[in-house]
């Protein structure tokens, strides 16, 4: 299934040691700068997501079926269990994973994850993509990201973002690389139980303080204390949701600690 995903590979040649997993309407290229600037001695694989970027957008758009997707690539591109990272939607999908093929995974860093979330707030997040998927320029997207929990992420970031992912429709308008009909598909998947790890999975749990309400809520964070024990580290940090992209040295570090 490997064929699905557009990976991007970063850090030295050799067995890949981190899985690196992007949120809804994102792509794997957000983790570069991490990688390059703040971990380059580390292999690390960053895909699409199916449904978005260069990887596949045929259906189905399910958390399984990611899991599935990703599942196959640690099987091709490492030698032994790998840290799983994710960001938000992606830190769903590594909850699953760890849960579904605890042998791939070493250990979790989990970046203001997604889960478990509230079915009517999931309802307007899709109704609003819906009604407005797409932009008049990239003005226009520049400012709703820096209006929104972009605001404090660096500007060369957020123009390789809109380099890298905002892309001409077919009716002169822009939009992100990704499928609207996957998209809406997938925050129902979050609405989904919290999946927890086998006991005893190194994890680490950043929560965004500012993200209002918390995507990372006391209920998710009870299920996996409860699970996990010792095993679980929860940190706040004073930022928005775009955790990675707002705090890179810091994820860096947190990502770090869990390698072996």
């Amino acid at each position: 299934m490997t064929d699905l995903l557009c990976t991007y590979r970063f850090g030295p040649p050799g067995p890949a040691r981190v899985l690196a997993i992007h949120g809804l309407t994102g792509h794997g290229k957000r983790w570069e700068t991490l990688f390059t600037r703040h971990l380059p001695d580390v292999t690390a694989l960053a895909p699409d997501l199916l449904g978005h970027g260069r990887s596949s957008w045929d259906a189905p758009w399910t958390i399984d079926a990611n899991v599935a997707a990703l599942a196959a690539l640690v099987d091709a591109e490492a030698d032994g269990p790998v840290v799983v990272v994710g960001h938000s939607f992606g830190g769903a999908i590594a909850l699953n994973l760890a849960a579904v093929r605890p042998d791939l995974v070493a250990g979790l860093v989990l970046l203001d994850p997604a889960v478990a979330l509230d079915g009517r707030w999931m309802r307007e997040v899709a109704d609003d993509m819906y009604n407005s998927p797409d932009y008049t320029d990239r003005e226009e997207a520049r400012q709703e990201k820096i209006g929104g929990s972009w605001g404090e992420v660096a500007e060369d970031e957020l123009d390789r973002e809109l380099d890298e992912h905002l892309v001409e429709q077919t009716d002169g308008r822009v939009g992100w690389r990704i499928s609207i009909p996957a998209t809406l598909s997938y925050w129902s998947e979050l609405t989904r139980a919290v999946p927890v790890p086998r006991d005893g999975t190194p994890t680490t749990l950043v929560r965004a303080t500012h993200t209002d309400p918390p995507y990372a809520s006391d209920e998710l964070i009870a299920t996996l204390d409860a699970g996990l024990g010792a095993s679980l580290t929860v940190l706040e940090w004073d930022c928005d949701h775009m955790v990675p992209l707002a705090k890179p040295a810091e994820t860096a570090a947190a990502i770090r600690d869990r390698l072996v």
